[in-house]
């Protein structure tokens, strides 16, 4: 079994499709841990702004089986891969981790670069998975977050509903602890 754990991101009917995919990846992995659902600015052009959050499942399915999940997933939700890479976008689906696997797995990079390197995805893997160490740094994703400048990207937690779930979490407006 490996830890799965998911970016997901739209700016096109944001909610809807989050919410889609949600129901989608739940249908697919069973119990998920979700984040809170963040909204901020497009990153690399102009455009409206994203909702991001990052999922977590464990599964047995292979990688290679979870990568063409996901771009059928995002071709039911309208997505079109001829698209310019920074641009709109109904659904955007990243595979963050798996497992512990490192390096290039059927052309995908793990783990994703951008998870350091993003607020709206560090935030969110920061409350999925506080205490697991980032291969690269040798850091939690707790402490990356807490490190993290803010100035860098600005995001904030929205009202979320889901499954009658509201992925709103209160504490997590405080100041993140500071690193060890």
């Amino acid at each position: 079994m490996a830890l799965l754990t998911l970016g997901l991101g739209s700016n096109l009917e944001p909610g809807h499709h989050i919410a889609l995919a949600l129901d989608a990846l739940q249908a697919c992995f069973g119990e998920l841990v979700l984040s809170e659902v963040f909204e901020s600015e497009a990153v690399g052009f102009q455009g409206g702004n994203f909702l991001n959050m990052v999922v977590a499942a464990d599964t047995h399915l292979p990688l290679d089986d979870i990568s063409q999940l996901i771009k059928a997933l995002e071709a039911r939700c309208g997505r079109q891969r001829d698209q310019q890479r920074f641009s709109s976008r109904t659904l955007d689906v990243d595979i963050l981790t798996y497992g512990d696997l490192q390096g290039e797995h059927h052309g995908i990079l793990l783990p994703r670069p951008e998870i350091t390197v993003n607020a709206y995805v560090l935030w969110p893997m920061s409350q999925v998975c506080p205490d697991r160490i980032d291969p690269q740094s040798g850091h939690t994703y707790r402490a990356l977050w807490a490190a993290y400048d803010r100035s860098k990207q600005q995001l904030w937690p929205v009202d979320f509903r889901w499954c009658g779930r509201q992925l709103l979490l209160s504490k997590t407006h405080e100041d993140p602890p500071q690193p060890e």
